[in-house]
């Protein structure tokens, strides 16, 4: 096994008939590290994360972890702990019982389990529901449970399978902090799958992006936004404009714009993200500033997208990220005009 990787997935392959769901996966996960499988529904994550938990067996490939080969090891004998979208709670347990199941089966003596529940069910925010049973909890606070299930064993890797997808919009972004504040706090390797872009952005230390079986990047948050590896990755990880563009003789060509731009005579395409177009009072002689009509605002709370038409892009319009307060400063609503800045630097050609 590489140095310094806690996890290592060398060439995983899976082939279910016909259909083959990962095409030779390569990745190294390190100690204490925070990673999200990014992707659309299909992609291959959850089958991925199956593998290293042994509920799936890869067709080819191995998978080690601190230091061990347990690419054929059962689940029982695999260092984790697991946390579902649907919660998988037992009904019949009280919430002291759930968390202490993994306990029990390894015959930990009664007095440890006690504190162990104790201690787990106040960390995860829950004090005094020992007592309780999952259907007099909330969805939010089950997976709570289902959390600290998870923990009870101290597993050296934490896996979590879209574990906020069935919760309300207010309630995942709670949990996801938590979830965050507590991996933070013991320390322990996680790996979460998911397909919400914000949710991984906010709380990954790495992102694996992953499409039709394959791993489009890993990266950080701000890498995978910043600077996206392939035109996938820039259209699926956060808003983009997308405008066909073309570069000849040393000279990005986008509509009526140039900008310089090294290699070849190609046909390309331009991404740039909302927030590079710029709406803040333009200086005279400014450069690559172009005249914009809003055709279109969808009101965000403090923010809003503004989608804005240009002759120097036509037939193609553009969406700004602009502040209420920009807007409401300047009376500014459909119709109106306005002069807005592009940032050649943040452009991405591909």
């Amino acid at each position: 096994m590489t140095q310094d990787l806690f996890l290592e997935l060398r060439g995983i392959r899976k082939v279910f008939g016909g259909f083959t769901a990962l095409h030779g996966i390569d990745l190294g996960i390190r100690k204490g590290e925070f990673v999200c499988f990014l992707g659309p529904s299909g992609c291959g994550k959850t089958t991925l994360l199956r593998i290293i938990a042994g509920l799936e067996v890869q067709t080819s490939g191995d998978v080690w972890q601190a230091g061990r080969d347990i690419s054929r090891l059962p689940p029982a004998q695999r260092d984790y702990g697991i946390v579902f979208q649907s919660y998988a709670l037992f009904p019949n347990l009280s919430v002291a019982d759930n968390v202490a199941y993994g306990l029990v089966n390894r015959k930990t003596p009664r007095a440890e389990i006690r504190q162990r529940v104790s201690d787990l069910v106040r960390l995860v925010g829950l004090p005094g529901s020992e007592g309780k049973f999952p259907n007099q909890l909330s969805g939010g606070q089950q997976q709570r449970i289902a959390l600290a299930r998870a923990l009870a064993t101290s597993p050296s890797l934490l896996l979590l399978d879209e574990p906020l997808s069935a919760l309300d919009a207010l309630e995942r972004v709670r949990l996801r902090s938590e979830i965050r504040t507590l991996q933070q706090t013991l320390g322990v390797t996680t790996i979460m799958v998911t397909h919400d872009q914000e949710e991984a952005l906010s709380v990954a230390d790495r992102i694996v992006v992953m499409n039709h079986g394959v791993i489009e990047q890993v990266g950080t948050p701000h890498d995978i936004y910043r600077e996206p590896a392939s035109p996938f990755v820039a259209d699926f990880v956060g808003k983009v404009n997308v405008l066909p563009a073309r570069v000849a003789s040393g000279e990005l060509q986008v509509g009526a714009m140039r900008f310089p731009c090294e290699g070849g005579d190609r046909e390309a395409r331009i991404y740039l993200r909302p927030e590079d177009v710029l709406a803040r009072p333009i200086a005279a002689g400014d450069a690559h500033v172009f005249d914009a009509c809003i055709e279109k605002i969808e009101f965000l709370g403090s923010y809003c997208h503004v989608h804005v038409a240009s002759q120097a892009f036509e037939p193609h319009k553009l969406t700004v990220y602009l502040s209420l307060n920009f807007l409401s400063e300047r009376s500014l609503e459909t119709g109106s005009r306005l002069q807005l800045k592009l940032l050649p630097e943040r452009i991405k050609v591909f």
